[in-house]
This record gives structure tokens, sequence and C-alpha cells, in this order.
């Protein structure tokens, strides 16, 4: 029988296993989880699928993308940073779900891509509602200059990262734009 203390422990070791894997750790992961004793499979269903850039998160909702705000200026930024480029502020940067809408700032049709990618394909820069800037893929429309328009608006999917996994075989999860 687990007690209260162990019970805890366990669940704050599996909170960090979780985050280094969402960090990228996941390899190191994967020998703390077998070394400590957990099930893999608990672990792994906990988590889900990997996500393809640091700043893709996922709480109890599902997955989200994460931006850092200045807290002196207001600016957004993607990943986690010390001072802000904007105003040079040294602190008050704080973690915030982004928003899943925007508008589509600019876009780049890729008609050339390394092997396995299927192209052509719609590269494109989005503006968030509520500030933060991210690229991303454009899925859901023909990539003809005709079909885009600039400042359509669009909202953040997330879906499988197009079949990839790691060299274990986890499957990964990324984020696209799809015109609304």
């Amino acid at each position: 029988m687990v007690n209260a203390i162990d019970a805890g422990w366990h669940a704050h070791v599996t909170r960090l296993i979780l985050e280094l894997a969402w960090t990228g750790y996941y390899g190191f992961t994967r020998q703390l989880i077998e070394q400590i004793g957990l099930s893999m499979a608990v672990a792994e269903a906990e988590q889900g699928a990997l996500p393809v850039v640091p700043w893709l998160k996922q709480d109890d909702e599902g997955p989200y993308l994460e931006g850092h705000r200045c807290g002196n200026c207001g600016a957004v930024y993607l990943g986690e940073r010390d001072n802000c480029s904007s105003c040079g502020a040294r602190s008050g940067i704080s973690p915030e779900k982004l928003t899943t809408r925007g508008t589509l700032y600019s876009y780049s049709i890729v008609h050339r891509s390394f092997p396995g990618i299927e192209v052509p394909y719609v590269s494109a820069i989005v503006d968030l509602e509520g500030g933060g800037t991210i690229k991303g893929n454009l899925i859901d429309v023909e990539p003809d200059p005709a079909k885009l328009v600039f400042d359509m608006p669009v909202e953040v999917v997330f879906r499988d990262a197009l079949g990839r996994k790691d060299n274990e075989g986890n499957a990964y999860v990324s984020y696209f734009f799809k015109p609304i």
C-alpha cells in the first residue's frame, strides 16, 4: 500500500519527468522512468504526443502555445526570456497562454523542401490577437496566391506533425494555421 508521502512524491517525480520530456529530454527521461520503476505506458499516456517546439505546451485542456509577455511594455515573445527586446526591461516577463486566433501577416509558397516533405505548401507568419507573431504552415487552403489574402483571419489548430516520429517511435504534435 502506498502512503500519502509516497503518492505525493510519485506525483511530483512524474510531473518533473513529463516536464523534462516536453522540453526535449525524452531519451534521458525514458532512462529515468525505467530506473525509478514507473510504468512507461502510464507516463506516455499522461504525456501524449511530444511537442515539436518548446513553446508548444499541454495541460488538461489540451495543447496550447505559450508566450512570454513583458509586464513593462506588453511585448509578447515565443520561448522563455529574461529580458525584453522591445523596452529593455530585465524583469517582469511572465508566461501566458496565447490566443488561437490571428491574421495572416505574410506567406511564402514553398516549392522545394527536404526529401519526404510534400510540396507545395504555404509557410505563413501570423499576428495573434492579443499579441505575438508566429511562423507556421497554413493548411486547408490551396497554395495559390489568388486564394491567399493578407489579413485574412486564421485560427491555430493542433494536429499530428505529419506522421513524424522520433527514433523511439513517439509521435509529435504540431500547430498549424487554418483559415476561418
